[in-house]
């Protein structure tokens, strides 16, 4: 935390939402000092196997419970605004981001469905997390109905939409638990959903409308085509639709309700909701065209602003206003980075070497390519460009003088052959990437960072915020508040980026431009229909694990 307070100054507050716990930040408008932070962990995490009561979850389900959410606001604020010891009355505005597609069933008041006592063992009426991946097959006829209809919006999305958005996900709801889906008045995205209790108010950011809800140039995917997936699923876009505010728009003031909850003035600015990775470009100076944002943590999102409308292969979309208003925001991401990592340290690396430490430093010392193994970054599918979350991972090379750091080093490699695909698709499709800005937690690994910039052949930035996303909440915030004409004029006073922190070396990368070869031939081999082993050992390991459950409700039902 820096800076000296002065009698005049004026503060914002950012919120991000994250997979396991939300931040608070407290922000000084004028310079975008970072005064005070702090964490809440969500209470319920990531509910993938049970849910609170014991009800039994499928495989690839993720929820979350959304009192964790109300409890960020409850704590978190409450705790940067003590660390910050700045006066709750000079704060101006709050801006909050979250991961996305995040999104939940509520009634027409916003109440979520959980929290009805007789739906709260009904697991489709949870929050739905972003790696709720169970609707793969429900995005499956979504994207051939597209197609067989030529859809205009598909193009848009790189040719397929994702089994973490909203319309896959809805559409599960209505063909797994029809009572819980009639009776959601509506649809949410979190990030909206956390705006709405805060300022009373109900509306939708350009973000997620565009990026998760199939919203182009104004308009839904039409009755005709949502009736066509299935006759009940013609209504789905009345549990959508909102009023739609840009990025940096007041969405509201704070109500006296969350007021106490926070600690803040009743009566400030709300900024329009947004996503954690869209937000992060303003914190990290890329709004301009050209400057790809890579937000790394347990997955990693790609955003760029680009000057004109392309259409890009396998991209999570490309939307008017998406990222900053004025210009095209494209997205693209992978499923898991971080994730990968901690797996492999966690399940898979032997007592007394299962440290990302040691891995790193061991990995370290090897040439590029001294290993002999090719990694495939698919360990919890692939967002971009395959779009396919019944992919999995696989390690080709190894052998009995495997040691693993060789297998470390070889996973941290797979994801940045899996960013380079994401950039080439782009610059293909003519939307320039110049350089890199890294935020997230992994920019503390120097060697994944030399990593990326070798194999891109891109300059790496970082951004000068450990608290990126908090902190373009914080930015939002401050446009909301009236304090900056736009997010551009906020972006330049309140970011900042540490400039070409990491050059490529051009031996280093011709050395993985080879690899990367290798990567590319098992990329499109396994993923576009050359052997597509992995789509039936994803159905064999679904059938055994719904059978084994079957057989044991069945034991407990033969023993009550």
């Amino acid at each position: 935390m820096n800076g000296v307070d002065g009698a005049d100054d004026r503060y914002v507050v950012g919120v991000d939402f994250g997979t396991l716990s939300g931040r608070a930040l407290v922000v000084r408008v004028g310079d975008g000092a970072e005064l005070g932070t702090a964490v809440h962990e969500y209470g319920d995490g990531v509910i993938s196997s049970a849910l609170p009561g014991g009800q039994v979850l499928p495989p690839d389900w993720a929820l979350q419970n959304p009192e964790d959410y109300r409890d960020v606001l409850r704590y978190a604020v409450p705790a940067a605004l003590s660390t910050a010891g700045v006066d709750p009355a000079a704060v101006v505005g709050i801006g909050i981001d979250f991961t996305a597609c995040t999104v939940l069933p509520t009634d027409a008041e916003g109440t979520p469905l959980c929290e009805v006592p007789e739906l709260r063992d009904r697991p489709h009426a949870w929050v739905k997390l972003w790696k709720h991946h169970a609707a793969q097959p429900h995005a499956d006829r979504i994207n051939a109905l597209a197609h067989e209809r030529a859809e205009p919006w598909i193009g848009r999305y790189g040719g397929k939409i994702s089994a973490e958005w909203q319309f896959a996900k809805g559409l599960q709801v209505l063909e797994e638990d029809p009572e819980v889906y009639h009776r959601a008045e509506r649809f949410i995205e979190a990030a909206d959903w956390i705006v709405w209790q805060l300022s009373g108010t109900e509306t939708r950011n350009v973000c997620t409308a565009g990026y998760k809800g199939i919203l182009q140039d104004g308009q839904y995917p039409n009755e005709g085509f949502l009736t066509a997936l299935n006759p009940g699923f013609g209504d789905f876009v009345t549990k959508l639709d909102g009023p739609l505010l840009p990025l940096g728009a007041r969405a509201g003031t704070l109500t006296a309700e969350a007021a106490a909850w926070t600690g803040l003035p009743e009566g400030i600015a709300v900024a329009a909701g947004n996503v954690d990775a869209h937000v992060t470009a303003a914190a990290a100076q890329a709004v301009e065209p050209g400057r790809l944002v890579a937000i790394m943590g347990t997955s990693t999102c790609h955003v760029v602003n680009g000057a004109e409308l392309a259409e890009v292969e396998g991209m999570c979309g490309v939307v008017d206003g998406g990222i900053s208003p004025g210009a095209w925001g494209y997205e693209a991401g992978q499923s898991g980075v971080g994730d990968i990592f901690g797996w492999f340290v966690n399940h898979a690396a032997p007592a007394g070497a299962n440290s990302h430490e040691h891995l790193t430093e061991l990995a370290a010392s090897q040439p590029v390519g001294a290993h002999g193994l090719i990694a495939l970054d698919w360990w919890s599918g692939n967002r971009s460009l395959l779009v396919n979350h019944d992919l999995s991972g696989m390690i080709v090379g190894m052998t009995l003088a495997t040691r693993p750091q060789d297998i470390y080093r070889a996973l941290l490699e797979s994801t940045a052959f899996g960013t380079r695909m994401i950039i080439e698709a782009f610059v293909e499709a003519g939307v320039a990437v110049n350089d890199l800005v890294i935020a997230g937690g992994l920019t503390n690994n120097k060697l994944l960072m030399q990593i990326y910039a070798d194999v891109t052949r891109r300059p790496l930035n970082i951004i000068a915020s450990a608290q990126g996303p908090a902190l373009g909440s914080a930015i939002h915030a401050a446009v909301a508040a009236g304090e900056f004409p736009s997010i551009h004029e906020a972006s330049q006073a309140m970011g900042r980026v540490h400039e070409a922190v990491y050059r490529p070396d051009p031996d280093r990368a011709r050395a993985y431009d080879a690899l990367y070869a290798e990567y590319r031939t098992l990329h499109d081999h396994f993923g576009r229909g050359g052997n597509d082993v992995m789509l039936r050992l994803r159905a064999i390991r679904n059938a055994a694990v719904e059978t084994a459950a079957t057989t044991s409700e069945l034991t407990l039902e033969v023993v009550a």
